[in-house]
């Protein structure tokens, strides 16, 4: 299989001491970037494998992600991808809006420390000349990381790592990644001006708008997809 190939790549990540959290790592971040789609079952042997560690820390780090509400354990069937419900999408929406808008409000006097934003910016629009929607897709994700890393918080940053990776799992089931992801090319710019432009109320307030229509986009799109593909929670 051609994700555990890239896989096996990894394995150089862990070093001499490989722990539980390092495999739970690459195992995120390949989950993050769709190599294990939702749904999907995870084998410990060809995982393990892969990544030469034994079958208890594989085990520990998939219940690590299980606690993340990355994957989800079935007796007898073994460990998979979750997949997510709509309201699990709403939910993720309301700790966003609660985060990043509180983020902003909570920014101190201009100049703030915008590189970040406007790397990711940056990135995105490469993305979408070179017609690459899920690398957009990843610039989006890396916009809103900086954006709550404005924060200076390392808490803040761990708990929304998780709930952007969990993100993900909900944008890899969409069937038209441009659709989704393209408008907000523009709308990751106007945050990033109000900002360089020290206007925290009005970046405050393109936030709360760009969250609300994120939101009923994404529903839309993943409750039809439930409906027609079939998908639902595990």
């Amino acid at each position: 299989m051609a994700e555990l190939t890239g896989l096996a790549d990894d394995r150089a990540l862990l070093g001499r001491t490989s722990t539980a959290e390092r495999v739970a790592d690459i195992l995120r971040s390949r989950i993050a970037e769709g190599y294990f789609p939702p749904g999907t079952r995870l084998s410990e042997d060809s995982i393990g494998g892969a990544l030469g560690v034994s079958r208890n820390t594989l085990r520990e780090a998939f219940r690590l992600l299980t606690h993340e509400r990355l994957l989800v354990h079935e007796l007898n069937r073994g460990v998979f991808v979750r997949v997510l419900t709509v309201e699990d999408v709403e939910d993720i929406y309301r700790v966003r809006r609660l985060v990043e808008c509180a983020v902003v409000r909570g920014l101190g006097r201009p100049p703030y420390a915008v590189d970040g934003l406007a790397a990711a910016v940056a990135e995105g629009r490469a993305a979408a000349r070179a017609r690459d929607w899920k690398g957009v897709s990843t610039a989006n994700i890396h916009f809103h990381r900086e954006l709550v890393a404005l924060a200076g918080s390392d808490r803040t940053d761990e708990v929304m790592r998780s709930v952007f990776a969990e993100l993900r799992l909900a944008f890899h089931v969409v069937d038209d990644p441009r659709r989704l992801h393209e408008p907000y090319l523009a709308r990751n710019r106007q945050l990033l001006e109000a900002l360089q432009s020290g206007d925290r109320s009005e970046a405050e307030r393109l936030l709360t708008e760009y969250l609300d229509d994120s939101l009923r986009g994404l529903v839309d799109t993943y409750a039809r997809r439930v409906a027609e593909g079939g998908l639902g929670a595990r």
